[in-house]
């Protein structure tokens, strides 16, 4: 039996409830990590910081007080509390129905109520990776709907998306819907306590990695893990250039993974 501590990350990356915007920004950027930790005085995990509740106070700096407010903020007003946490020896099913059933990005590792590592959904595709995916093909898990943005977006809007959509992610698009890039809350981060809010998203974003909808989930996790990323644009082969069909992500496949019936159940 795989276990989630032969899977998660450790040891925790963590911070205090106290730590400030620009260092959680820091932390994050520099781990290259989508969360982190926040432990109470005892060494219990208190809550959650993600990069997309960073980002959250990126477009409130519009003026000198705002700007200041903003890096006021500390971890203990932005985090999810409780944290979500799973067993270390727990199975990495059980791990994987909890993800995909809620829809979350990680759960913390505990073992006798404290933190010891961090289990995310790119670890279970990671681990799928070395083994067969099974049936499926993407057009079965991808997202449909496109959270989207023009190549003109500046950051300051872009962080607002995210944080109104709940996303990690928006497809930068052209003239006609023409997929240009991918900017993501990493992309983000380094500019979170800076001055930069106004430039331009397609300073910033990565070209799109494309898959065709009949493409199985094996080749789609190929991807993933080849270029290190967690999304996929899903692009009708036929005409590439035309509005993307959807994203396909990490969490997708583990949503489906976590289904009743699943091939991995």
């Amino acid at each position: 039996m795989t276990r989630v501590a032969d899977l998660m990350s450790s040891p925790v990356v963590s911070c205090s409830a106290g730590a400030t915007l620009g260092e959680l920004a820091a932390l994050l950027a520099e781990r290259q990590i989508h969360g982190v930790v926040v432990l109470d005085e005892s060494g219990a995990a208190a809550g959650v910081v993600a990069d997309t509740d960073v980002l959250a106070g990126e477009w409130l700096a519009t003026d000198a007080e705002s700007l200041a407010a903003m890096r006021a903020m500390t971890a203990g007003e932005l985090m999810t509390a409780p944290p979500v946490t799973i067993d270390a020896d727990a199975p990495i099913e059980e791990a994987a129905a909890r993800l995909g059933g809620a829809r979350l990005g990680r759960l913390v590792a505990v073992r006798d109520g404290k933190p010891v590592g961090v289990i995310a959904t790119s670890d279970l595709i990671r681990h799928l990776g070395r083994g067969h995916l099974g049936r499926g093909t993407v057009a079965d898990v991808m997202t449909h709907g496109l959270v989207a943005c023009r190549e003109g977006t500046t950051v300051r809007q872009a962080a607002r998306v995210m944080t109104e959509r709940r996303v990690r992610a928006l497809v930068v698009v052209g003239d006609g819907g023409t997929p240009l890039g991918v900017v993501t809350g990493s992309d983000l981060l380094p500019l979170v306590d800076g001055d930069a809010a106004g430039r331009p998203v397609a300073e910033l974003m990565h070209p799109p990695i494309s898959i065709a909808p009949d493409a199985s989930l094996r080749e789609a996790a190929d991807l993933m893990l080849e270029a290190e990323i967690h999304r996929l644009v899903v692009v009708d082969p036929a005409d590439p250039d035309a509005v993307p069909l959807g994203v396909v992500a990490t969490t997708d496949i583990v949503a489906e993974m976590a289904e009743p019936g699943s091939v991995w159940r």
